[in-house]
């Protein structure tokens, strides 16, 4: 037993203590074979940290990563290879990142491997130090559980996970954008960009869509878009800075009564300018083109009722039917309105329509039949006629005063006054506090060329100052100077009366509101939040849905042709109102209107400038070219159009569209002929 060799690295025969452990940063070398132990005694050493292992070879050298044990009695066993089995009770050497072996005389464990005791299943932890055994599932909490419920119930369009809604309704201003809509669901504006391509449609996440859109996009997840009304925003706006807009502030005792605003109302032709002006005695058509008042004007009367001086203020509205959105204006801001009839042409087209716009706005209504003096007039037939739209004269048992006039020549006008007083003071409660800001409506605006922006504004509550601080619609500025409508400077302006506002920073459209507030940043807040709403809104209506089936065909050259404009003029109302017919007008599918710009004032450079960029004609409606825009125009070939009668400019640009259209060929069979025999000629060719 003395002469008998030892194994390297191994225990004293008997020894109990295992081997000295390896370095865990060096590899262990795979050791040659040894010589074949002897007997000998020795008791059972700890094994290598390693699975136990079936019994190895007696005698083998060990495996890869371990070194046999010596053993003294016991055979021992060949090592264990990489991370394999180790050898049995012998004492081979645990394998790498291996389990416990057998209990062995004198084995080590392997690289990693912990010491283990006699057999059993170890951990799994490997060489570099993981937990071992498989991952333990914890219970999920209650929110995990919900979202994992929304994400199967949401809707997926085109793989894209949308919210979920519960048919809530979203109210949205007009011309929100998908992510203004996003922050309200909780969603990410991406995936509703995403979506919206699925969908068919072309948005990009900031830009201003329309209300169809939104609708669509809202309605794939169970949403119901509201949007909010022009009226409803403007009146969250002012909460927003503690103001409120339409009410008289203080009590009854505060209240005093002021005259009643009267719109003049009827049919193109019908002399509602020739009664203004002989109620105002002066000629203020001799200025109006082609005989069609083109602005709004206000002008405040004086007449003796029951020998007391009354005043009224009249809002002249034009009648011809390209206007109707300027009418529905002076129909808000009205008490009572004139509907002026010819005797003999009686109820025409826009005869009802501004009867409807008067109902409407449910306004007492005074007719005018007027023209009694020409030949062929039957005020009989109109009362007649009235009576079907509900207007029942007095003298047949109603309570709709008719008056017999003839503007022309002065007949019955104070009659006529006398009959609007009257109605006021039976149907209407017509008091205001003059002692608050002033509030009112802008009746019409344009841009002076040595005054700047100027606004004609009526009154509706309270008194407005030189010097106030005012916003109207998207302009604002102090009050440098007030004209009254003859022109004349006046330093405060009460209830009821309409002036001419100088000092503003720009021309406010037809029919804003207007409010005095206390400080000019005030001003200037508002006036910017209304800007950038208007800009967002007529954006989204501007914006034409470009889908991606037809998309290569717009882009096609000829297949759709458009014809480009830049609108000028001297009064927003008219411009707005020229847009508005133009834009109307259809000539086929193959040509479309697009207006790039309008303004009021003159036609400048930078029109010119927008022109040559986009191919466009410019129209200036009662404006001319202004300093070198008409030499530029001249010299970059633009053509700029100039009209003062708004017919003229429908029916040119209306034949510029036809002139558009492709032309349609039509083949016309003149002769017909057959043929019998062909030759061939070597000069020639074939002869028929």
């Amino acid at each position: 037993p003395s002469g008998m060799p030892r194994p390297q690295g191994g225990p004293r025969p008997g020894g109990g203590s295992a081997g000295p452990r390896p370095n865990p940063g060096m590899m262990p070398q795979r050791p040659a074979a040894g010589p074949r132990p002897g007997p000998g005694g020795g008791g059972r050493g700890p094994g290598g940290a390693g699975r136990p292992g079936g019994a190895g070879r007696p005698g083998g050298g060990g495996g890869f990563a371990g070194r046999p044990g010596g053993g003294g009695g016991a055979r021992p066993g060949g090592g264990g290879g990489f991370a394999g089995r180790p050898a049995g009770p012998g004492g081979g050497g645990g394998g790498f990142g291996g389990g416990p072996g057998g209990g062995g005389g004198g084995g080590r464990p392997g690289f990693g491997g912990r010491p283990g005791g006699p057999g059993g299943r170890g951990g799994t932890q490997g060489a570099f130090g993981r937990p071992g055994g498989p991952a333990r599932r914890g219970r999920k909490s209650k929110r995990q559980r919900r979202q994992e419920y929304e994400a199967m119930q949401a809707p997926s369009v085109g793989g894209v996970m949308l919210p979920r809604g519960n048919g809530e309704t979203i109210r949205l201003s007009r011309g929100a954008s998908l992510t203004d809509f996003a922050e309200k669901i909780n969603a990410n504006p991406a995936s509703l960009v995403a979506v919206m391509m699925n969908l068919g449609e072309m948005v990009t996440a900031t830009q201003s869509v329309s209300d169809e859109t939104l609708q669509l996009l809202a309605g794939e997840m169970n949403y119901a878009v509201q949007i909010v009304s022009p009226e409803e925003e403007d009146r969250e706006l002012l909460e927003s800075f503690d103001i409120e807009f339409g009410e008289d502030e203080g009590g009854e005792d505060d209240l005093v009564v002021r005259p009643p605003v009267v719109t003049v109302m009827g049919h193109v032709d019908h002399g509602k300018t020739r009664l203004l002006d002989a109620i105002r005695k002066t000629n203020v058509i001799a200025g109006e083109a082609g005989g069609i008042t083109q602005h709004i004007g206000a002008y405040q009367v004086s007449t003796e009722v029951n020998d007391e001086e009354r005043k009224i203020t009249f809002i002249d509205t034009p009648g011809h039917e390209a206007f109707t959105a300027m009418r529905a204006r002076g129909a808000k801001s009205t008490d009572i309105a004139i509907l002026v009839v010819a005797a003999n042409d009686g109820v025409m087209p826009q005869t009802v329509e501004a009867l409807n716009h008067a109902k409407a706005a449910d306004v007492p209504i005074v007719v005018a039949v007027n023209k009694i003096d020409v030949e062929g007039a039957d005020p009989t037939k109109v009362r007649g006629q009235l009576t079907e739209y509900g207007l029942v004269a007095e003298e047949y048992g109603g309570d709709t005063m008719f008056v017999d006039i003839s503007a022309k020549q002065g007949l019955y006008i104070d009659e006529l006054l006398e009959a609007v007083v009257l109605t006021a003071d039976a149907s209407l409660d017509l008091r205001a506090n003059p002692n608050q800001d002033a509030q009112g409506i802008s009746i019409e605006s344009r841009l002076d060329r040595g005054r700047g922006a100027v606004a004609t504004v009526l009154v509706q509550r309270g008194t407005l100052r030189v010097g106030d601080t005012m916003v109207v619609g998207d302009a604002y500025g102090r009050v440098r100077a007030m004209l009254d409508d003859n022109g004349n400077n006046v330093a405060e302006a009460g209830p009821s009366t309409p002036v001419q506002v100088l000092g503003l920073t720009n021309v406010p459209g037809a029919g804003d509101n207007f409010l005095v507030v206390e400080e000019d940043r005030t001003a200037r807040q508002i006036a910017e939040k209304r800007a950038a709403r208007e800009r967002n809104a007529a954006f989204a209506k501007r914006t034409r849905r470009v889908s991606l089936e037809d998309l290569d065909k717009v882009l096609k050259a000829g297949e759709v042709q458009q014809l480009n404009l830049i609108i000028k003029g001297d009064a927003s109302g008219s411009v707005e109102a020229l847009e508005s017919s133009l834009l109307q007008l259809d000539v086929g599918e193959e040509v479309d209107i697009r207006v790039l710009h309008r303004g009021v004032g003159a036609v400048t450079e930078s029109d010119i400038d927008l022109a040559m960029g986009s191919d466009a004609i410019v129209i200036g409606f009662n404006v001319r070219a202004a300093g070198r825009a008409a030499q530029m125009a001249e010299r970059e070939g633009v053509d700029v159009r100039y009209y003062s009668v708004i017919y003229q400019a429908i029916e040119e640009i209306e034949a510029a569209l036809k002139g558009m259209l492709k032309p349609e060929y039509e083949e016309v069979e003149l002769g017909t002929a057959e043929i019998r025999e062909v030759f061939r000629s070597s000069k020639l060719g074939n002869i028929a």
